[in-house]
């Protein structure tokens, strides 16, 4: 009777296996056809603008991550740059608005609305009436469990087979051809439009990092404070970034640029026009700069003595487009006594980071986010 029921247990237990080998075969099988299909594709989920690389191809999209919305009707109207060129100048019922805040999902429907546009454009030339991609994602480093789920949920809604996360500081470092995966320091400063990223790599793991929710977007709010301020002049977010591109800067120039500013005149309320410098824009911004250069120092007296050698040796390494701001790597060089370098295309690399992983992500998989690696490679 004891040997039946082992039997039994046995027979119960390899039927069991037999299971697990032939749905795990399976799954492996109908992943293999989808992969045939479709397009594995890296996103860079940034505040400002959504970059996408396809495996084999390389980046394919870079557009604003704008949605247009129709609110009596709930219809989405356009994404991306048709939907940028509508901000401030839509009717009371036409919304355009940024689905992501922060770096993160503030409106699950639209931003799921918004991927699965950028998915199916990828894949519009091809023959695959329904596209089930890879998609891996960067996200800023430090955010809650929930955050996380609701980028991965997104994603899947949208269409993809498979979603991973990668931390944007992670995926900017491997776009930048940092030996992330070696016994060695490297220190990272991604500065995007929602949020500013700065980490120490090593063994293919963040050892230190801040993430801020002061950046790009930040530094417009700044000048538009400002020119409300000192010179009562009421302007947009877009006027507030074309200045920053045109004059900002984060440290003294040798030679002084100034741009005309156009507005609403607060106390007449009829259409002005000023003369702004960088060095109003340099002292408007001056607040966001110094919390970014303040959260570097910080990092690097948090890191371990061993990398920091490695960092001195290589460098700060500048990533993403507020790095652009002219000055800011003498600026934080100054402050950290310690050689700062900018990328090659900043703006480009955590997407070109994700492109990089995709094309090897066997081998690549340990920089993925803890909780997806161990659920999709177990």
């Amino acid at each position: 009777m004891f040997c039946q029921e082992i039997l039994t247990f046995l027979s119960v237990k390899i039927r069991i296996t037999m299971l697990k080998k032939i749905k795990k075969n399976f799954q492996k099988y109908i992943g293999g056809i989808f992969s045939n299909l479709s397009n594995d594709i890296g996103i860079d989920l940034g505040t400002a603008n959504t970059l996408v690389y396809v495996k084999g191809k390389g980046i394919v999209i870079n557009e604003p991550s704008v949605v247009a919305i129709n609110k009596r009707t709930g219809q989405v109207l356009a994404i991306g740059k048709d939907a940028k060129r509508m901000v401030g100048k839509t009717p009371g019922h036409i919304v355009a608005t940024r689905p992501l805040v922060d770096g993160v999902v503030s409106d699950f429907e639209v931003t799921t609305q918004m991927l699965k546009y950028f998915i199916e454009k990828v894949h519009k030339d091809s023959f695959s009436f329904s596209p089930r991609p890879r998609v891996l994602i960067g996200i800023p480093s430090v955010i809650t469990e929930v955050e996380k789920k609701a980028v991965i949920d997104a994603a899947m809604n949208a269409g993809a087979r498979e979603a991973y996360l990668i931390e944007e500081p992670m995926a900017a470092a491997i776009g930048a051809r940092l030996p992330v995966t070696d016994a060695r320091g490297n220190m990272v400063v991604d500065i995007g439009g929602g949020t500013s990223e700065i980490a120490v790599i090593s063994l293919g793991g963040i050892v230190s990092a801040r993430s801020l929710r002061v950046a790009g977007d930040e530094m417009n709010e700044d000048i538009i404070r400002y020119c409300r301020d000192e010179f009562n002049l009421l302007i947009g977010e877009k006027t507030a970034e074309d200045i920053k591109i045109a004059v900002g800067s984060a440290y003294v120039l040798k030679e002084q640029l100034t741009i005309p500013i156009r507005g609403r005149d607060l106390v007449s309320g009829l259409p002005k026009e000023v003369n702004v410098n960088d060095t109003q824009v340099r002292e408007a911004i001056s607040r966001s700069i110094r919390i970014i250069v303040n959260n570097v120092k910080t990092v690097i007296e948090e890191t371990p003595p061993e990398l920091l050698s490695d960092i001195m040796q290589r460098g700060i390494i500048l990533a993403g487009g507020g790095s652009l701001i002219r000055g800011l790597d003498k600026l934080i060089a100054n402050q950290t006594e310690m050689p700062v370098r900018m990328m090659e295309d900043p703006l480009t690399a955590v997407v070109r980071g994700t492109g990089i992983v995709l094309e090897d992500l066997e081998v690549l998989k340990h920089v993925l986010v803890e909780d997806q690696r161990e659920k999709s490679f177990k």
